[in-house]
């Protein structure tokens, strides 16, 4: 028997002002939940134009439960609709990317489709004659989700028909994609390689709240970061070029007295990002020319206005976070209640130095990867708490760090960097996308 069901109250009840049930991390219903209404009502990241560079470029994706994919047509422009043959369901793309030609090919039956997804053959088509098949949905080809924005080349689409506008939902969250963009000499991103995938054995919400989580990285990486650092300094010598890689590694050593002056900027619907006045990102060594080239593109103010803005960690809610200052986004795909897989893509900076490059590649290998001796710190981290949340010891959990109790919800604020106020607005946004549409499920079944 359902324990939660489409009670919106019930779905509430798992969200205090600054405590939230264990249900909401190992509770398969809720997991399912979340399929089936709160990515369904959210704004959901599926890809970015420059995947789509040609006519029949494509990619696939998962928005909850349901296969989406997104094309570009033969006339330039880019659609996107659910990755489903309407003849028998089977679905049409199968890999994360690629390019199919003029048309796409249902692998079953050979119906064929136009790359905006508008129907063009079927095999033996005579035996639909007289059938009253032109009347039916399958006539209309792959069915076409309804709201996309393509926002500076991120594909976003929302599968509900009812909700909150793009512009409202992101709000002046999207600054931070302004700013990645804007970093490049010519206001362009591309995509130029596949992502580092891989799996975590842990809820997707866990990964989601580490990145605005501040008081972690001087204690979980100290054994990872710190023994780097150490043995830089044990080695350099007289060395007045600090390698890329201590660059990388070195600030998850910063002490919280760093964080808690850099800040957290909330924003309303769950959105927020770290390094506010300072971040991780702040002491790279500079790029030989780059600035010339930002200056030559903007202006002397407008080019150090782009480039002083260092935000560490941009969550964009549900699940993805982007890095503006070294132009990476990572993806955090809910697979199972237990199972998250991670897909991290870094972005060129179009006609800026190949060393941006390069280094925000090394930083994706050396922070994100599989391999990564950062990594595997938080990895264990979380295999713990997916274990430690089954104990029937205490059933909540705690995010009551420099709370408040007039806290108000939807707000745009600046905070301490070290507040655990950003994770509290994410439940408080998930609550809210979780149950804006079950009165109505509950008004269908009755």
């Amino acid at each position: 028997m359902a324990k939660y069901g489409n009670n919106a109250r019930a779905i509430e009840g798992l969200v205090r002002e600054a405590e939230v049930h264990r249900d909401v991390y190992v509770d398969p219903e809720i997991f399912e939940l979340e399929m089936e209404h709160l990515f369904p009502n959210s704004w959901i990241y599926v890809g970015h134009a420059s995947q789509l560079a040609k006519p029949g470029d494509f990619v696939t994706a998962n928005i909850g439960r349901q296969p989406v994919m997104a094309s570009r047509h033969s006339d330039g422009s880019i659609h996107v609709f659910y990755n489903r043959c309407p003849h028998k369901g089977v679905k049409i793309a199968s890999e994360p990317c690629g390019n199919t030609g003029k048309f796409f090919r249902c692998p079953y039956h050979a119906w064929s489709f136009k790359t905006d997804g508008s129907l063009l053959a079927i095999p033996l088509k005579k035996g639909y004659e007289n059938t009253g098949f032109g009347d039916t949905q399958a006539n209309e080809g792959l069915s076409k989700i309804k709201n996309v924005v393509i926002y500076r080349d991120f594909i976003f689409a929302r599968l509900s028909d009812n909700g909150v506008s793009f512009e409202d939902y992101f709000g002046e969250s999207l600054s931070t994609i302004d700013n990645m963009v804007d970093r490049s000499p010519e206001g362009k991103l591309a995509i130029e390689a596949a992502p580092i995938r891989y799996m975590h054995t842990c809820n997707w919400k866990m990964l989601v709240e580490n990145q605005t989580d501040t008081c972690h990285p001087m204690v979980a990486h100290e054994s990872s970061a710190g023994t780097a650092v150490k043995v830089w300094k044990r080695e350099q010598g007289d060395s007045t070029e600090t390698p890329m890689a201590v660059q990388l590694y070195g600030p998850f050593m910063s002490p919280y007295e760093f964080y808690e002056q850099s800040g957290i900027r909330i924003w309303p619907n769950g959105h927020g990002h770290t390094g506010v006045a300072n971040s991780i990102h702040s002491n790279y060594s500079d790029i030989q020319g780059y600035l010339g080239q930002m200056v030559a593109a903007y202006g002397e103010k407008r080019a150090h206005e782009i480039l002083g803005e260092v935000r560490h960690n941009t969550v964009y809610f549900p699940n993805i976070m982007v890095k503006g200052a070294v132009q990476i986004l990572r993806n955090f795909i809910p697979i199972a209640v237990d199972k998250t897989l991670v897909e991290s893509w870094v972005y060129r900076l179009v006609g800026a130095p190949d060393k941006l490059y390069e280094r925000a590649l090394m930083y994706n290998r050396f922070i994100n990867a599989p391999t990564s001796i950062v990594g595997h710190d938080d990895l264990e981290m979380y295999e713990r708490a997916q274990e430690g949340l089954k104990s029937n010891g205490n059933q909540w959990v705690n995010l009551r760090r420099l709370y408040e109790s007039n806290e108000e919800q939807d707000v745009t604020a600046v905070i301490n960097g070290t507040s655990e106020r950003q994770m509290r607005n994410q439940f408080h946004a998930w609550a809210k996308f979780m149950t804006m549409d079950m009165d109505q499920h509950v008004e269908a079944a009755e």
